[in-house]
């Protein structure tokens, strides 16, 4: 594994600080604007990633408590997370991203090493120590600053991000990564992203 607990936490800082700038100033219109997952809005995506902070701050819990609190309430909390946010105006949404990733960071930032020792389960029903959960944020804040479909591209993310990305995905997918492309466009690819990869077989998004 070429990450470390320390890596995941520094680039999940990095990560929110780069979704929230891009968000940052929209226009009502640019909420709605689409987004590089085919449906989905500016203003679905953000909502997303707000309601991830939340859902990841119950697992947070669950380590710092040691009682079980699943990330959603229910098998259909996820959408009802990114419903909730469609009806917000941009302002009252950016307030939901910044105050949700704050209060992850805080809650991150109380655990003891024996609470982050902590098994917890995710939404796929994994089984993982509480020290994975700074992975899972960043993988969100990374791969979905650039589905904004702003100004950043996988070629603005950390080389090292994009490997630990790429190693993650392999093993989850069972694909094989191409030898012959710059390591953003292969991230892009097994992501399910627009890339530059000529022959690599399309593949549905990821995350």
């Amino acid at each position: 594994m070429s990450r470390s607990f320390t890596d995941a936490r520094d680039w999940m800082t990095a990560g929110t600080t780069m979704f929230i700038t891009a968000a940052a100033g929209l226009t009502e219109a640019d909420y709605d604007a689409p987004t590089l997952l085919p449906g989905w809005r500016r203003r679905q995506l953000i909502s997303h990633v707000a309601a991830n902070a939340d859902a990841l701050g119950n697992l947070v819990h669950w380590a710092a408590t040691g009682r079980p609190t699943p990330m959603y309430a229910s098998p259909d909390g996820r959408a009802a997370g990114i419903e909730r946010g469609t009806t917000m105006a941009g302002a009252e949404l950016d307030a939901w991203l910044r105050r949700s990733a704050d209060l992850l960071a805080t809650a991150m930032a109380a655990l003891t090493d024996e609470q982050w020792a902590t098994r917890v389960v995710t939404a796929q029903g994994r089984t993982v120590p509480a020290t994975e959960t700074p992975w899972l944020r960043a993988r969100e804040v990374y791969v979905h600053a650039v589905d904004l479909a702003g100004d950043i591209g996988f070629g603005d993310l950390p080389d090292v991000f994009l490997t630990a990305l790429v190693e993650d995905i392999t093993a989850k997918r069972g694909a094989v990564p191409t030898d012959d492309g710059p390591l953003p466009e292969v991230a892009a690819w097994l992501a399910g992203r627009p890339h530059t990869l000529v022959g690599a077989p399309a593949l549905g998004p990821w995350l």
